[in-house]
């Protein structure tokens, strides 16, 4: 099965996923409390969450003791970057300068966002020529 973009999943797997990139590792306990604080979920909804994550593979599980322990098999970054790569072929047709252009014709950037900018862009020049 095809990983899913992190756009594409539900509002909950969505919250789910975070809690475990935020702690790096929890069992369905300790998901159900960080949740807690936002709604009230059945354990058994929680662990159905966990496990359509890991059917999707963005977490895999390990025993320890009596109970799963689920883990991200990668980062939160590395979900941005597919969801970007996502967005810029579906709205720029592929074209990430179409994407740089739109931005910084329509976004208010001030002085010291531009000088970001030129570092970066000096910086991707420099690791070109190598």
């Amino acid at each position: 099965m095809k990983k899913k973009s992190l756009d594409d999943l539900g509002e909950l797997q969505r919250a789910v996923i975070e809690i475990i990139w935020e702690l790096g590792r929890a069992n369905v306990h300790e998901v159900r409390d960080r949740l807690a604080g936002r709604r009230k979920l059945a354990y058994t909804t929680v662990l159905t969450a966990l496990q359509k994550l890991e059917k999707g593979g963005w977490l895999r599980h390990r025993s320890e003791g009596k109970s799963y322990v689920y883990l991200p098999t990668g980062t939160r970054e590395q979900a941005g970057v597919k969801s970007l790569r996502k967005f810029i072929k579906h709205v720029f047709d592929g074209d990430a300068m179409l994407m740089f252009q739109h931005l910084i014709r329509e976004t208010n950037l001030k002085d010291d966002d531009l000088r970001a900018l030129r570092q970066m862009i000096d910086s991707k020049r420099k690791e070109n020529r190598k």
